[in-house]
Order: C-alpha cells, then sequence, then structure tokens
C-alpha cells in the first residue's frame, strides 16, 4: 500500500475526508433530527456495512447495512458522543481500499468527559463510495469508562490450560 497522493487513491481519500467532515458535523448538530445526514449518506454506497466491535456504548448489534442502518448508528453515535475532532489522520490507499489511523478527542454526552482514541479504520469502496468498514479501537475500556460505562478488567495472564 502506498500513501495516498493524487489520481485514483486519492480519489478514494477523498471520499473519506467528505464522509468524515459530514460525521463530524452531524454529531455536532446533535444527531437524529437536529442533523442533515444527506452529506454522509453521498459518500456510502446502498449497500454499505459498518461491522462495530462489540461492547462499546454506541456499536449496538455490531452490524449496521444499508444507509439506513448507517444512519441509526450515527443516531446512536451521536447520542453518545457530544463531539468529535480529529487530531491526526494518516492514510494508506490501494485500490479501493483505504487504511485511517485516526487519532480523535470524542467528548461523552453522558459524563462530559474527554478521551483521545486510536482507531484503526479498514475501508473498502465501490464505485467512489464507502462499502464496508471494520473500525479496530487500541482502548474500549477508556471509551467506556468516558461514557460511565464500567467493563470487565482486561487480564495479562493467559489463560489456564
Amino acid at each position: 500500500m502506498a500513501m495516498a497522493a493524487s489520481g485514483g487513491s486519492g480519489d478514494a481519500w477523498a471520499v473519506m475526508e467528505r464522509f468524515y467532515a459530514a460525521e463530524a458535523a452531524y454529531v455536532a448538530a446533535g444527531g437524529y433530527g437536529k442533523a442533515s445526514y444527506e452529506q454522509a449518506a453521498a459518500c456510502l454506497d446502498p449497500e454499505v456495512v459498518l461491522h462495530q466491535a462489540p461492547g462499546l456504548p454506541f456499536t449496538g448489534s455490531g452490524t449496521w447495512r444499508g444507509r439506513d442502518g448507517m444512519e441509526r448508528f450515527l443516531a446512536r453515535f451521536s447520542e453518545v458522543w457530544e463531539s468529535m475532532e480529529f487530531l491526526d489522520q494518516r492514510h494508506w490507499v490501494d485500490g479501493d481500499t483505504v487504511v485511517v489511523r485516526n487519532r480523535v478527542r470524542f467528548r461523552a454526552r453522558a459524563t462530559g468527559r474527554e478521551v483521545e482514541a486510536l482507531i484503526l479504520q479498514l475501508i473498502r469502496l465501490r464505485d467512489g463510495r464507502m462499502l464496508e468498514c471494520r473500525p479496530f479501537y487500541w482502548d474500549p475500556a477508556a471509551i467506556a469508562e468516558a461514557c460511565g460505562w464500567t467493563t470487565p478488567q482486561a487480564h495479562d495472564e493467559a489463560p489456564a490450560g
């Protein structure tokens, strides 16, 4: 994979930049019923699938399908977060596959706490729109804690065998 610069790979990254800006604007406006979903939806393939890891305050079932599913996800996401700010983004593009390393600062609605998160996303595009997204959170416990969720503590020991 090469760092995106221009041409076809730049087009894939341009789609993601538009989506990230629309996502942040949606959250800042307060989410469903308060924000327009049009700009985000324009970046999404009609058959888009988002695969979220279980155990976070906004993941729900973990799989969100279609533009309607993504709108439901963003509505839930906006219930949890009051704001999100992209502090650093690095990306690599290979054809219709984009890997993004995001450092994001979130502020939780329930607690007012801020948390910086490192998120790696594996994204596939089709015809210039997001088709599939798999985000991987470096520290899900910190995210849950900022939102006031309690999570089981991780253990460093190997399982008994």
